[in-house]
């Protein structure tokens, strides 16, 4: 699996963002085949850092309705990339 195909775009919200400030923790949606070691090394090569450790988890989509039609949101993967101390990803870098 190539490295860019396993990690497909960082979740940014409240909560990772406070994860970010106090563990040194970011938060990516990851290929449903992806597994850790997979996930460490598409990380360590794409951004040039060190990674401590990761926790994957699946993500159930949620059933949402319209009126009388019913969907589902798809179901996705969620990595947990804790960063060695004094490494850092800065999505926002200028802003």
């Amino acid at each position: 699996m190539i490295m860019h195909d396993v990690i497909r775009r960082p979740v940014i919200t409240e909560k990772t963002n406070i994860q970010k400030e106090a563990s040194n923790q970011v938060t990516f949606e990851v290929d449903m085949k992806a597994n850790r070691v997979q996930v460490k090394r598409a990380v360590e090569e794409i951004f040039k850092v060190g990674v401590a450790g990761v926790r994957t988890l699946h993500v159930k989509g949620k059933t949402t309705q319209r009126g009388r039609i019913l969907g589902k949101r798809k179901d996705w993967k969620k990595a947990i990339v804790t960063l060695l101390p004094g490494e850092r990803i800065d999505f926002f870098e200028g802003v």
